[in-house]
C-alpha cells in the first residue's frame, strides 16, 4: 500500500510539472526587419505612362502578434519620366515637404507560422497613410518563408482622390486618377 502512495506521489508529482511546463512555456517570437526591397508606383492616363519605384522602402514585422509597419521617403522615388515630372509629384501631389513618407501599418489577419516554410496569402489590415491622410485599408499579400527569411510581394491601387490628392484639369489626362502599387521585400530577424 505504501509503494501505491508513493507512485501515486510520484505521478502527480510529474504531471504537475509537465502541466507547469506547458502553461509557462511561450514560444520564441521575432522581429523581422527588411534587408532589401522594391516599392514601384505606376499611373496610367490616357496621354502618359508615369512609372517611379524606390529601394528606400523600411519595413517590420512582429510574429508575436502578426503587426506590421512599413515606411517610405516620397523624395526617395526615382524613374520619372523627367526630373521636372519628379519635381511636380514631391512639390504639387505629394507635398513631401509637409508630408515626408507614404506608411502602412496594422495586422495580418490570417494566422501563419514563421517558424515553418510556405507560402502565405494573407490580407494585412491597417492603415494607409499618404499625402497626410490616414485610410483603413486591407491589402492582399502572399509571405514567402523559407527558413529565417520572410519575402512580401504584393499588388494593391491606391485611389488619389482618397487621399486628398487632386490632379488639375490641365493634366488629368496624363495622370490616372487610381495608382498601381507593387512591393517586393525581404525580411531577415533583426539581431
Amino acid at each position: 500500500m505504501q509503494k501505491c502512495k508513493w507512485l501515486w506521489l510520484m505521478f502527480c508529482s510529474f504531471a504537475v510539472l509537465v502541466s507547469a511546463g506547458f502553461t509557462f512555456y511561450k514560444p520564441v517570437y521575432q522581429l523581422y526587419r527588411i534587408k532589401e526591397a522594391r516599392i514601384h508606383f505606376k499611373s496610367e492616363a490616357p496621354l502618359e505612362l508615369i512609372e517611379a519605384g524606390s529601394t528606400k522602402l523600411k519595413g517590420l514585422i512582429r510574429t508575436e502578434d502578426q503587426t506590421f509597419a512599413f515606411s517610405v521617403a516620397n523624395t526617395s522615388f526615382e524613374g520619372f519620366n523627367s526630373a521636372l515630372q519628379r519635381e511636380h509629384f514631391n512639390e504639387n501631389y505629394m507635398e513631401s515637404t509637409r508630408f515626408p513618407n507614404c506608411t502602412f501599418s496594422g495586422k495580418i489577419i490570417e494566422p501563419i507560422d514563421f517558424t515553418k516554410d510556405g507560402l502565405y496569402t494573407v490580407r494585412a489590415k491597417g492603415k494607409l497613410a499618404v499625402h497626410g491622410v490616414d485610410v483603413e485599408r486591407i491589402i492582399k499579400a502572399t509571405l514567402t518563408i523559407k527558413g529565417n527569411t520572410v519575402s512580401v510581394q504584393s499588388e494593391f491601387i491606391v485611389p488619389l482622390q482618397d487621399h486628398n490628392i487632386t490632379i488639375p484639369k490641365i493634366v488629368n489626362q496624363k495622370i490616372a486618377e487610381e495608382i498601381n502599387v507593387t512591393i517586393d521585400a525581404t525580411l531577415l530577424p533583426q539581431n
